[in-house]
């Protein structure tokens, strides 16, 4: 399949306790969301589908960094100083990447910043910052069942600019993963150590309708050595 995203077995395990459905959103370079419903008796069944949304910091992070030198709009400070050119976000959306159906991936530099380039800094901020809220709400509309809420992990959850927009554009409560006990810093690794263990007792790691492999697959060949 896609090779990508990984995580979402674990999404799925820490959320077996909350109300479902529910969406986890990862936002580093790139968005990407784990959808989480109501098990059907099986481990996966129908329950869990995941892909990446759009953009996620990196346009900001390499707008911010040519425009001042500074490595990110710490805490969406300069977004929300500026004004969203909707029509800018529009014209981003229209890339190709978003007709396509889950499961998906793409790169960090799957997406042209061209329509800002003639920005100010915080209209450029602004509007890029919107294109990733954006890109969440219309990966939404693929999801089998609207989640009755959103926890966010990854660098973008202490963007207060982008919280915002996303509650905004989603229409639903938008919160930090910490809400519910989990560390929104350490997700990631975590998630890892968790697929490590899966494989050692032979349990899959990577699903259909989460990187379109063929079948729950175990995550390859393990070589064992004395």
């Amino acid at each position: 399949g896609e090779g990508a995203p990984l995580a979402p077995i674990y999404h799925a395990a820490l959320a077996s306790v909350l109300p479902k459905p529910v969406a986890i959103l990862n936002i580093g370079g790139v968005s990407n969301v784990t959808w989480v419903g109501q098990a059907d008796g099986s481990e996966i069944g129908g329950a869990l589908l995941a892909f990446d949304t759009g953009p996620g910091n990196a346009m900001i992070d390499d707008w911010v960094l040519a425009e001042t030198g500074r490595a990110m709009d710490e805490n969406g400070a300069l977004a929300a100083s500026g004004r969203v050119d909707e029509a800018a976000v529009a014209e981003m959306l229209a890339a190709p990447y978003f007709d396509r159906k889950p499961p998906k991936s793409l790169d960090r530099n799957a997406f042209s910043a061209t329509p800002v380039k003639n920005m100010t800094l915080v209209d450029g901020a602004a509007t890029l910052t919107a294109f990733t809220a954006a890109a969440v709400a219309l990966a939404a509309t693929h999801f089998p069942q609207a989640p009755s809420r959103w926890l966010v992990c990854g660098g973008g959850r202490k963007n207060q600019t982008l919280m915002s927009m996303l509650a905004q554009r989603l229409g639903k409560p938008v919160e930090p993963v910490e809400v519910v006990g989990w560390d929104g810093d350490s997700l990631e690794a975590q998630a890892f150590g968790y697929l490590a263990v899966r494989r050692l007792i032979g349990a899959p790691i990577s699903f259909p309708m989460t990187t379109g492999a063929p079948g729950p697959l175990n995550g390859g060949q393990l070589d064992r050595w004395e």
